[in-house]
């Protein structure tokens, strides 16, 4: 009797276990439920909740909530900068601003750590780090490209400056990026600087999408660049 009791109590925990996972799992797609996940079950839950609490009129509620957040999951990225958030909402200055170093060199696909960082990097006048921050936004699918102009012409708008060169050095060092640069770059970039970039992959032997040669060639024209050098010269070569 005793062992059958044993056994249905195991179950009854194995179950409530279960639940309590699901729910936390199923909060990532829907923040509603994070709430109603069981305190010791918040993995994916904490995050909803964390960032529900920075918005809110109590700091110090954020912060703590946070730091809960940032011990159940430490590694992603986004957790570090959730924390970042909360203690500069708190008057913790110093501390979010290096949190939000550690979360951008965790994590290039935060767009949020990497801006920050870009801009902690302008006001220290430190171009070749600005590029590097710009160049994880500008490769990340998510900026908005409107971000990417305003900012870009502030880094890349100098012809042989740092910015420019640690930029080039990082597009043309890598064929992956090659295909993305050509169709984002034209939109986004100061159209000198993309020529010299461009230029830059072409002697490096890149090949390139003869649709995408020619939609950067429009997009740069409509943007008024009118002389469009070894562009033209490539498409007419290649296609």
């Amino acid at each position: 009797m005793i062992g059958r009791l044993a056994w249905f109590a195991g179950l009854a925990v194995v179950a409530i276990i279960t639940l309590g996972v699901q729910i936390d799992r199923e909060s990532e797609r829907n923040p509603a439920l994070a709430q109603t996940v069981p305190g010791p079950f918040r993995s994916s839950a904490q995050t909803a909740i964390a960032g529900s609490a920075i918005v809110s009129d109590d700091a110090q509620s954020g912060l703590e909530e946070a730091r809960k957040l940032v011990r159940r999951r430490p590694i992603p990225a986004e957790h570090l900068r959730i924390l970042s958030q909360a203690q500069l909402e708190a008057g913790e200055v110093a501390r979010g601003a290096l949190t939000i170093q550690y979360a951008a060199q965790r994590g290039w696909r935060d767009g949020i750590s990497q801006e920050a960082m870009l801009r902690f990097a302008l006001q220290a006048g430190d171009m070749a780090e600005a590029a590097r921050r710009y160049t994880a936004l500008f490769l990340r699918r998510g900026t908005n490209d409107e971000q990417l102009e305003t900012v870009g012409a502030d880094i890349l708008g100098d012809p042989g400056g740092r910015g420019r060169d640690t930029f080039a050095a990082i597009i043309v060092g890598s064929d992956r990026w090659h295909g993305r640069f050509l169709r984002r770059g034209a939109r986004v970039l100061p159209p000198d600087a993309f020529l010299e970039v461009f230029e830059g992959i072409v002697a490096s032997g890149g090949e390139f999408d003869c649709n995408a040669l020619r939609y950067s060639d429009n997009i740069l024209r409509s943007r008024g660049s009118l002389d469009n050098g070894v562009l033209t010269a490539t498409i007419e070569e290649r296609c």
